[in-house]
């Protein structure tokens, strides 16, 4: 992990869960910290802490479904440490509602922050990332590799992404880029609670036990050691990596084992 020593990161979704955890992981490990994200308050406290514990931070508020504020945060990068070494997508939102009942503008809702703050953050990095042959990491999903019900936007924006990634990762192969995708299972953190609904609101409370499920410090210490490893793919939990192997043989079984999972959640919209 020495590696990472004056490394300069930049994560976005960076005031809380897993984009929270990884940057006091990078900070400790002597990484040159930028978080961006849209509550201020909540990235002064963290840069306030991080500095305090010796570590090195800069902020920059952030709403990645807007290109400008994805530039202004590369832009903070680059002024104050002078590059990019490691760029990692985490910032995202989910969804829980059956297609048939969503409303259009949700899954709109969906592709802006998964997919093009993925895409306007990565366009604004890349040629710094490619100067020093760094890395490129996005917190995806197990969604982002199996389509799972009542999650058709998460599921289709983190496709999405996960296209678009890999096609970097082969248009930079001769420039030593290492490009990863992260794929977390379900995680304790406050990204259920915000997840949209059909009509767009918050539904405010997981269907799910938190205490069965990883936690942001354990996704972040996954994906340092990915990024370090220079993997491809992480696939974090047993579930995620059984399911991945069984899409390869037996598909139609693995859409039935979905469904019935899915279905056997508390208020689930499937019936």
């Amino acid at each position: 992990m020495k590696k990472f020593n004056d490394k300069v990161v930049v994560i976005t979704g960076a005031s809380s869960g897993i984009g929270k955890a990884l940057a006091y992981e990078f900070a400790s490990l002597g990484g040159r910290v930028v978080i961006g994200a849209r509550q201020e308050d909540k990235l002064v406290e963290i840069a306030e802490d991080i500095t305090a514990k010796g570590g090195k931070v800069v902020y920059s508020v952030a709403d990645v479904s807007k290109e400008q504020d994805c530039k202004a945060l590369i832009d903070k990068a680059v002024s104050t440490y002078g590059g990019v070494d490691i760029l990692i997508c985490n910032a995202g939102i989910s969804m829980r509602a059956l297609f048939d009942d969503v409303d259009l503008s949700v899954l709109h809702r969906l592709m802006d922050v998964n997919f093009w703050g993925c895409v306007y953050c990565v366009k604004y990095a890349l040629p710094y990332i490619q100067r020093v042959k760094g890395s490129i990491a996005a917190v995806s999903s197990v969604a982002g590799i199996q389509g799972l019900p009542g999650r058709t936007g998460y599921s289709a924006s983190k496709f999405a992404m996960t296209g678009f990634l890999e096609t970097i990762r082969v248009e930079n192969l001769k420039k030593g880029v290492h490009v990863m995708i992260a794929c977390p299972g379900f995680t304790a953190t406050n990204v259920r609670f915000s997840a949209l609904t059909a009509d767009g609101t918050q539904q405010g409370a997981t269907p799910r036990k938190e205490e069965k499920m990883m936690t942001a410090e354990q996704v972040s210490h996954c994906i340092v050691k990915g990024i370090a490893r220079r993997r491809c793919l992480v696939l974090m939990e047993y579930e995620g990596r059984l399911s991945h192997f069984i899409k390869k043989f037996a598909p139609r079984l693995l859409e039935r084992l979905n469904y019935w999972l899915m279905a056997k959640e508390p208020d689930s919209p499937l019936k």
